[in-house]
């Protein structure tokens, strides 16, 4: 073939593949969008990680982790959870019911790795317990990188701008970082209509019952229930326990006068079962809320720093 209808050939097909690079852009775009704020750094509870993409299969140990990952949109990151202590709410069921359980509290290290985890989310500082092979440490040996909710590892008195803290810092790891501030500007609003409930009310001095028998396991001054509890008007008789929860006597309770008991219900034991244990314990017969029956009832996921959080001012506010 003479050489100057050799290249107009050559070019011939050289235009199509041209075409085909040139509509192949977009995809590179897009590639590059979705990689928009990264790489991203963050220290989580002294644990300092550079992500360079979003994780692609987590693991969700404890229900307010997997609940803040489903608000986020992220169910298609989800490789597997674990740990539920009461119902998802019903806007989370169907997304829930396809992600793979793992176990019915914390997962062997074995069964954990066998779900292929590049990141692990943990709702308290029991998920990541070493002693059960789970260990932050030995995940990063793994490849594996880990969050622990911001409570768990609390030296400080935790508030809503943690529970904000938290949902963006879990978004820019994600990258949807305007999902996360979509739900913050939410949150804030109905923070802002629950304050209108309490205006003018005197605060009500709360205990929390959480379980206990020969001691009462309460919520302290450093959990964010003790801010819940606050904001809907209400005053813990324990925020002087300086931890999220903790233990405490049964005759501090009777000293301190609790005129609402607010019980948390997860677990196998009923709100039923609890007020039952109240009501019939001699030792509480003068505690102003037992006289008068004055009980408020709130899911223990409601209760820790998680999506649930802000609306539950408000229903606790009604209860108040």
């Amino acid at each position: 073939m003479p050489r100057p209808i050799r290249v107009l050939v050559a070019a011939a097909l050289l235009a199509p593949l041209a075409a085909c690079s040139s509509a192949a852009d977009p995809a590179s775009d897009k590639t590059a969008a979705k990689a928009a704020g990264f790489p991203y750094t963050v220290t989580n509870c002294g644990v300092r990680t550079t992500y360079e993409a979003p994780p692609k299969r987590a693991v969700t140990m404890n229900q307010h982790a997997t609940e803040v990952m489903l608000e986020l949109g992220l169910k298609d990151h989800l490789a597997g959870t674990a740990y539920l202590d009461d119902k998802v709410l019903p806007k989370y069921a169907k997304a829930y019911a396809d992600t793979p359980v793992l176990a019915k509290e914390y997962p062997s290290y074995e069964k954990l790795l066998a779900a292929n985890p590049d990141f692990v989310y943990g709702g308290y500082a029991s998920a990541f317990l070493a002693g059960e092979g789970r260990g932050r440490q030995a995940l990063a040996k793994s490849g594996i990188e880990s969050r622990l909710n911001v409570e768990g590892c609390a030296k400080k008195a935790v508030t809503m701008g943690d529970v904000y803290r938290e949902v963006r810092q879990v978004g820019s790891t994600f990258g949807v970082r305007a999902r996360a501030e979509g739900w913050v500007s939410g949150a804030e609003r109905e923070l802002a209509k629950a304050a209108k409930k309490t205006e003018d009310r005197e605060p009500v001095p709360v205990f929390v019952y959480d379980s206990g028998d020969k001691t009462a396991f309460t919520a302290g001054g450093r959990g964010i229930g003790n801010d819940i509890i606050e904001r809907a008007g209400g005053r813990n008789v324990f925020a002087d326990l300086d931890k999220s929860f903790g233990d405490a006597s049964w005759e501090s309770v009777v000293d301190r006068k609790p005129e609402t008991i607010v019980i948390l219900d997860y677990g196998g034991t009923t709100v039923a079962q609890k007020k039952k244990r109240l009501l019939n314990d001699p030792v509480l017969s003068d505690v102003p809320a037992v006289k008068n029956k004055s009980f408020a009832v709130l899911p223990l996921s409601d209760a820790v720093v998680g999506v649930r959080a802000p609306g539950a001012v408000s229903k606790l506010a009604d209860q108040l």
